[in-house]
């Protein structure tokens, strides 16, 4: 039986709503006044919200403000009652995130049509998100073993061969295992954090909207020198894989960009180790950024093995944790990150791989545009 909350300071039209519902097997709560209804919402949570959007001290656009801003309860269902219905007070509901109107006096098949249509809209969405979390814990399970083997048995090889040969060994050879040793760490650990941070913005997506999503990523600051970053990264990235020689940087000015900076390092890192590893050695990588009517704009370009157009359309799609997509050129998991960060921050991310060259642009607006 579903569980409706009707928060109505006028008792008897208060009264009339719960005679309907129940007569129409609902479980109902009422609460006389704003305060009172959030109470019960909290300690209830309610499958379906019905509000008065007048009523003295907490109004309804206060209760739902409240509710939105309650992990238990943002996601609730919520019809508000209004005795008028202009633009102004539509559109300062719908913001906060109402789901429907119901303008008083209605009738009593306006008012159950619109709870029902609420609560198997409700339905539908959960069903939505169990899929797609159910897939995503699916897609996790099978590539995890694969693309954990890699590292892991490089860490287990080289640590075998000191434990057993480090007497028999040059000091170069020596200074090699520990290299190798070194560099399947740091990429275990780089899987690890990839796999974490994908599950979160996947499970972010699914559960709160792309408007939420941004608020909370960009709660903690900005990026206040794109050029800083860039250089920062470009530098460690080839030095790590040898290809100082390859990369070429060139950044008109700079900028302060909408958002935080470890997570455009990480966008940063992720599309030059594209550029790297998917480029032939000594090939150039060119790597340029600029300002373009209030939005910073990086471009890579390497050449190498190019992009299939379907590799492309399925960047930040789930199936980015199937094998086949980690065994192709540049359509991997870090692109997926990329492309869902930029996404939430309100930039874009667009590719083109035509005849062995690659060009990544992507695009974020400016801080003080946000």
């Amino acid at each position: 039986m579903k569980k409706i909350l009707v928060i109505e300071d006028e008792q008897f039209i208060r009264e009339n709503i719960v005679e309907i519902l129940e007569a129409n097997d609902y479980q109902v709560l009422s609460a006389p006044d704003g305060a009172a209804g959030v109470e019960l919402a909290l300690q209830h949570l309610p499958d379906l919200i019905l509000c008065d959007v007048m009523m003295p001290e907490l109004d309804g656009h206060a209760v739902l403000q409240q509710l939105r801003e309650n992990p238990a309860t943002y996601a609730t269902p919520f019809i508000f009652l209004t005795a008028k219905a202009n633009t102004k007070d539509l559109r300062e509901g719908m913001n906060l995130g109402a789901d429907d109107y119901l303008t008083k006096p209605f009738r009593v098949p306006d008012l159950l049509t619109a709870v029902s249509t609420r609560l198997e809209k409700s339905l539908q969405d959960r069903r939505k998100a169990d899929e797609r979390l159910e897939e995503l814990r699916n897609n996790i399970a099978l590539s995890l073993p694969h693309e954990f083997l890699t590292p892991i048995s490089g860490i287990l090889g080289c640590a075998e061969l000191l434990r057993t040969s480090m007497d028999l060994m040059s000091r170069e050879e020596i200074n090699e295992m520990l290299e190798q040793l070194s560099y399947s760490a740091r990429r275990l650990n780089r899987l690890v954090q990839n796999f974490l941070l994908h599950a979160r913005l996947i499970s972010a997506g699914v559960e709160h909207s792309a408007e939420e999503i941004r608020a909370q990523l960009l709660a903690g600051g900005f990026t206040e020198s794109a050029r800083a970053v860039i250089a920062d990264v470009v530098q460690t990235k080839s030095v790590q894989d040898h290809r100082e020689n390859d990369v070429k940087v060139n950044i008109e000015g700079d900028a302060a960009i909408a958002m935080r900076q470890m997570y455009f390092s990480k966008i940063v890192e992720e599309l030059v180790d594209n550029a790297i590893k998917y480029s032939h050695p000594g090939a150039p990588i060119t790597i340029s950024a600029s300002v373009l009517n209030n939005v910073f704009v990086l471009v890579i370009v390497n050449i190498g093995r190019h992009m299939l157009p379907e590799q492309i359309a399925s960047i930040g799609a789930y199936t980015q944790f199937d094998r086949k997509i980690y065994e192709q050129q540049g359509s991997g998991l870090g692109l997926s990150i990329a492309k869902k960060l930029l996404e939430f921050h309100g930039g874009r991310l667009d590719i083109e791989s035509l005849d062995g060259q690659t060009t990544v642009t992507i695009k974020i607006p400016l801080a003080h545009n946000v």
